[in-house]
């Protein structure tokens, strides 16, 4: 069942809006320079997919990348993996994005509503110059790890920064994961250096991280320095912690430093190490180089999203989720980035529209699941906030229904750009995205990224529309991983996005191309359910199951039945309702039809069963394979991913599920 199509779209451009688009401008300028006619969305993407040499030469050109590009774009265009952008390029990722020195604002920092700061972009060059030449002195040379365990602090995106002006190989994890998720992700990618905060606000208490870091510290025998950043404490006692310098103490010698001999590098130099987020094993180490992920951001950020200079871009994101990652290329756009860390209900449940109005928010970021939860918290924004400035909304972490699309426009902004975007750690950037030249329809991602060859396969890898099947790339990009940390033959990469397809990136999310050329998500393709054979997106359960005043949050799996079969499975759903309800027969009873009445009859799940909290990543998405495994008895095995793992125990045994 695929969401019904809508009469009219939600939100649609105006002529003035789609002339000053970022997009309209670098078509104009695509015409010109290679002589073609590119007069709507859906010839510029052709383009951009047919003549990839042509299109991204123009991304070079258009985002003014500071670099030599070199005579060739692209070798071996037919081989995926295998294909190679710019190899004779030079560039340095922390070059691009420092690229002012001014006293305008890079970044603005809210710590809850405990402390708040802003750096100017001529202080964070020389920020980032004097813990360039810090690490230097220790040893940090390019190809090195630098890791941090640090909040969404400007601290950590001058540690990136200064990392990546070496060549030195940043990776990053929230400082809520536990001892055992750091040694998980940093072990396997043993850093030389680790940055850390001492400790973090969340939902108005404190929270102290000096002991974990000691323990993490004694786990990771490759570091030579521990650099501890202040936050919560006025004073510290670090002599527990192996290698450990204040962060004042690190950059000291280095004041004078008024310069960074930025490292040009190789077009596909190692930039970032990230790590999957999944529960069913030890995290995979993914690495992207730098050039592709300059230009794919670059595109994202200036053509996708419409960020000019001067904006004020913010998303809230962990230093765990890539999201972070691809904020914080918004300064090679000339956005001044809003830094969040902490909890987004704090106060009153607004704050986040308070810094919007606060600091004139131009781009608001955030996850579906926080959208569904403020509206289901009554929040209005609109009539509470001034968000004049705000022109575009984002959106991802897990489908956006068309309800959430609905109260976006009701309660926040009439005329934003809803943009619902989908891609992943994998790509450290997006597959589908928005765009602020076409209308937005309730439900619906509005495009294919530019220089992606997007395409729903059905299982015989023919391409489908208006059906559901698997979202494949088929063509080359430049954000394609380096390839993934000790895996010398590139075995585990080609097992992980090329197994199912020949030659082409399945990506593993269940979807579905519509009437517009827009993207539906219903979850990802491990997760769908499969009852008598007949494939369900657990997104469509969601999506009825959560129209319902009582219900908060939910989470469907499918159980195997009889148990021990793995043939066929039952639809067992799992509800977290409102304080003080209790789920009864009656309840039971309006939830099943609701999902009947709007959905299949294989929808209706065999048993509901309530719980108390749902088990979710760091970054918000729910686990259904985690819970799938514990209702099955089987191991998770990556426990620390999750933010409230004791919430897996709700699954544990449930007689509910005997019978």
């Amino acid at each position: 069942m695929s969401y019904a199509v809508a009469e009219r779209p939600l939100w649609v451009p105006d002529t003035d809006r789609v002339a000053g688009a970022n997009i309209t401008a670098f078509a104009r300028q695509a015409e010109a320079r290679w002589g073609r006619l590119l007069p709507d969305y859906a010839t510029l993407h052709a383009w951009s997919v047919n003549e990839p040499t042509e299109f991204w030469t123009s991304i070079w050109e258009y985002g003014e990348v500071r670099g030599e590009r070199g005579a060739v774009v692209l070798e071996n265009a037919d081989k995926m993996p295998g294909a190679r952008w710019f190899p004779e390029a030079r560039l340095n990722f922390a070059e691009n994005l420092l690229r002012s020195r001014d006293d305008s604002d890079a970044l603005v920092f809210w710590g809850e509503d405990r402390v708040k700061n802003r750096l100017s972009h001529g202080d964070l060059y020389r920020q980032v110059a004097h813990f360039a030449a810090a690490l230097q002195e220790a040893g940090v040379v390019a190809g090195d790890r630098v890791a941090a365990w640090m909040p969404n602090l400007p601290e950590t995106i001058v540690a990136m920064l200064a990392a990546a002006s070496i060549g030195a190989i940043f990776s990053s994890a929230s400082p809520d994961f536990g001892v055992q998720g750091v040694l998980d992700r940093f072990g396997q990618i043993e850093p030389k250096v680790l940055v850390a905060v001492d400790g973090y606000y969340y939902n108005g208490k404190v929270v102290d991280c000096l002991d974990r870091l000691a323990a993490i510290t004694e786990g990771l025998p490759s570091l030579k320095r521990v650099v501890v950043v202040p936050y919560v404490h006025a004073s510290h006692d670090i002599s527990h912690v192996h290698h450990a310098r204040m962060l004042a103490d690190f950059v000291k010698p280095f004041l004078g430093c008024t310069e960074i001999p930025f490292a040009r590098l190789a077009f596909d130099h190692p930039l970032f190490i990230m790590f999957s987020s999944g529960t069913t094993g030890v995290p995979k180490c993914i690495v992207h180089g730098a050039g592709g992920a300059l230009l794919q951001h670059l595109k994202e950020h200036r053509l996708h999203g419409d960020v000019k200079p001067g904006d004020k871009v913010f998303y809230f994101t962990t230093c765990g989720w890539m999201m972070w990652n691809w904020l914080v290329s918004g300064l090679a756009s000339g956005a001044t980035l809003l830094l969040y860390d902490g909890a987004p209900m704090i106060g009153n449940g607004a704050i986040l529209f308070d810094y919007a109005q606060a600091e004139g928010m131009t781009h608001f970021g955030t996850s579906a699941k926080f959208i569904d939860g403020i509206a289901k918290a009554g929040l209005r924004p609109r009539a509470s906030h001034d968000l004049s400035a705000l022109r575009a909304v984002f959106s991802t972490g897990s489908p956006l229904v068309p309800e959430g699309f609905e109260y976006v426009y009701q309660e926040i902004k009439s005329d934003v750009c809803l943009s619902s975007i989908s891609g992943g750690t994998d790509i450290i950037s997006c597959f589908v995205l928005g765009n602020p030249a076409l209308p937005v329809w309730p439900g619906e991602i509005q495009c294919k990224g530019l220089g992606m060859a997007v395409d729903v396969f059905d299982d015989t890898a023919a391409p489908v529309r208006g059906e559901k099947g698997e979202l494949v790339c088929t063509r080359p990009f430049p954000v394609m991983p380096v390839g993934f940390w000790n895996d010398p033959d590139g075995s585990k990469y080609r097992a992980a996005y090329f197994g199912r397809f020949d030659n082409v990136w399945c990506h593993g999310d269940y979807s579905e191309i519509t009437a517009h050329d827009g993207l539906i998500i219903y979850g990802r393709s491990d997760a769908t359910l499969n009852p008598g054979g007949v494939r369900i997106g657990t997104a469509e359960i969601y999506r009825q199951v959560e129209k319902l005043e009582e219900v908060m949050e939910s989470l469907v799996i499918g159980q195997q039945w009889p148990p021990g079969d793995a043939s066929d499975v039952r639809v067992v759903l799992f509800v977290r309702l409102r304080e003080g309800l209790t789920l009864d027969d009656a309840l039971i009873a309006r939830i099943r039809q609701t999902i009947r009445d709007s959905t299949t009859p294989r929808h209706v799940p065999a048993r509901v069963v309530q719980v108390d909290d749902i088990p979710r990543t760091k970054s918000g998405k729910i686990v259904e394979l985690a819970v799938r495994a514990v209702v099955h008895e089987q191991p998770v095995k990556n426990v620390e991913a999750l933010a409230n793992p004791a919430a897996l125990d709700n699954f544990r045994a449930r007689p509910e599920l005997k019978s």
